[in-house]
C-alpha cells in the first residue's frame, strides 16, 4: 500500500520503485554477509520478503561461490537437476540498522532517477510553454516554483529586473528548459526570455491565436524593453493595430504583466532596409545602406539630432534592432558620414591634379589654355572658385562656367563612384 501510495504522489509506477526496494535489499545484503554470490529477492503481495542466494547445479564445481554439485543440490531441492539452479533462503531479519540504511538511501536515488524520468519524458516537449505556477520557497537568489506535479526553477538571471515576488505569489513563466541530470535537473522556467513575451501576445491578440497575425521575431531585455515584429496574411488586417488594440488595451495588459516593461510593436517586411528603417523606431532614419548582404552588414544614417534615439540608451535600441534583424547594423550621423566620404575622397583624389585633365570631362584645349594662362593649374584651385571668380577670368562668359563646374563635378564623381563599390 505504502509503494501504491508514494507512486501516485511522485507521478511513478509502482512497478519501478518495488523493483528499486530489491536492489536496495540485494545491495544492502552483500554489504552485510560481505559476499559476492548472486543473490534475488523474492516479493511476496503481502508484504513478506524473502531473500535468496542462487546457486548453479553442475557436475564438477569450478567456481564454489555460485556452484554446487547435484548431489548437494539434491538434500536443497528434490527436483534439482544439472544445468539448473537452486534458492538457498538466507534471514533477511539479520539485516542491521546500517544496512536498513543503505538500502534506504539505495531506493531514495532510485526513486528520485525514476521521477526525473518520469518529469523530462512529460515536460521536454513543452518547452516554450507558458504555465502558471506558484512561488513555493526562496533558495538563495533563485525561485522555486509549484506546477502541480511537480517544483520548477526560477533562476536568478531568469528573473526581470522590475519584478520580485514573496512566497505564495502567482506568476505566468514560460519553460525553458528540461534538464535530466546535472545539478540543475528538472525543470527550468523563466520570466525574462522573449518567448514570455510571444506567448502572452498569443494569449491577448485573437488574431495572433487563429494565425491572422504572425510574430515573425522577438528581441527582449528583461525589465527594459522588447521589440516585437509582426505581419498579417489578411490586407484588411493592421498587424501594428490588432496587437495594440482599442486605446492600447491589449499591449497595456501584457506591459502590466511584465511590470511596466517597454514593447515596441514593429511591422515587418521581407525588404531589410524597411525592416530597418521600422525596428529603429522611434528614431527617424535619413537611409539605409547595405554595406554587405553576405555577412548581413547594414550602415544607417540618421540626421545628427536623431543620432542619440536611433542608439538608445547605453545603446540598446540598436542592439535589439540588431537582434531582431539579424544583421549588423552601424548608426552614422549625417556629419560623420559627411566626413567619412571627405576623407575617403581625400585619400583617393591626386593632390595637385592639373586641369588637363579635365579634357575627358568636356573642356576643349583653347579653354584650358586661357585657364593655365590666368594661373588655374590645377583642378582643387577651380574646384574652389566660385562662379563670380570663373566669370571674372578672360575669356570666360556665363555660359562656359556652366560647362567647367560640371567638368569639375564629373571629375569628383568617379571618386564616390569608386567609394561606393568598395563600401558594397
Amino acid at each position: 500500500d505504502l509503494i501504491e501510495i508514494l507512486g501516485k504522489e511522485k507521478g511513478i509506477d509502482p512497478q519501478v520503485i518495488l523493483d528499486a526496494v530489491k536492489d536496495a535489499l540485494l545491495v544492502a545484503a552483500r554489504k552485510h554477509f560481505r559476499t559476492n554470490e548472486d543473490m534475488v529477492v523474492d516479493f511476496d503481495p503481502k508484504g513478506g520478503i524473502q531473500l535468496y542466494l542462487v546457486k548453479r547445479v553442475v557436475e564438477t564445481v569450478a567456481d564454489p561461490v555460485n556452484e554446487v554439485t547435484l548431489d548437494q543440490a539434491v538434500k536443497l531441492d528434490a527436483k534439482a537437476q544439472v544445468g539448473g539452479e537452486v534458492r538457498i533462503a538466507k534471514n533477511a531479519d539479520a539485516l542491521g540498522r546500517i544496512s536498513a540504511q543503505t538500502a534506504k538511501q539505495v531506493i531514495l536515488q532510485k526513486v528520485r532517477e525514476a521521477e526525473r524520468e518520469t518529469i523530462y519524458s512529460e515536460f521536454s516537449g513543452r518547452v516554450g510553454e507558458l504555465v502558471n505556477c506558484t512561488v513555493k520557497r526562496m533558495e538563495a537568489q533563485d525561485m522555486v516554483v509549484d506546477l502541480g506535479k511537480t517544483e520548477a526553477r526560477l533562476p536568478k538571471k531568469e528573473q526581470s529586473k522590475l519584478e520580485s515576488f514573496s512566497v505564495g505569489d502567482r506568476m505566468r513563466c514560460v519553460i525553458k528548459s528540461v534538464e535530466k541530470s546535472g545539478k540543475n535537473a528538472g525543470v527550468i522556467v523563466s520570466r525574462a526570455d522573449a518567448q514570455l513575451v510571444v506567448r502572452l501576445f498569443e494569449q491577448e491578440v485573437p488574431e495572433i491565436y487563429d494565425n491572422t497575425v504572425v510574430i515573425k521575431g522577438c528581441a527582449r531585455e528583461a525589465g527594459e524593453r522588447t521589440k516585437i515584429a509582426v505581419w498579417s496574411r489578411d490586407r484588411d488586417v493592421d498587424s501594428v493595430g490588432a496587437c495594440v488594440g482599442m486605446k492600447g488595451m491589449r499591449v497595456q495588459s501584457i506591459i502590466r504583466e511584465l511590470r511596466g516593461e517597454k514593447i515596441d510593436i514593429i511591422e515587418y517586411s521581407e525588404d531589410a532596409v524597411a525592416f530597418a528603417t521600422h525596428a529603429l523606431s522611434p528614431a527617424k532614419i535619413s537611409r539605409v545602406a547595405i554595406v554587405n548582404a553576405l555577412d548581413r552588414h547594414m550602415e544607417v544614417i540618421v540626421d545628427d539630432s536623431q543620432l542619440s534615439l536611433a542608439i538608445g540608451k547605453k545603446g540598446q535600441n540598436v542592439r535589439l534592432a540588431a537582434k531582431l534583424l539579424g544583421w549588423r547594423i552601424d548608426i552614422k550621423s549625417e556629419e560623420e558620414k559627411r566626413q567619412e566620404v571627405e576623407s575617403a575622397m581625400a585619400a583617393l583624389v591626386v593632390p595637385g591634379a592639373p586641369v588637363s585633365v579635365l579634357a575627358d570631362y568636356g573642356l576643349d584645349e583653347r579653354l584650358l589654355d586661357k585657364l593655365f594662362q590666368a594661373g588655374v593649374t590645377t583642378v582643387e584651385q577651380l574646384g574652389s572658385m566660385t562662379p563670380e571668380d570663373l566669370e571674372a577670368l578672360p575669356g570666360v562668359g556665363g555660359d562656359v562656367v556652366e560647362v567647367i563646374q560640371g567638368a569639375v563635378v564629373g571629375y569628383y564623381a568617379q571618386f564616390e563612384e569608386q567609394i561606393g563599390r568598395a563600401h558594397v
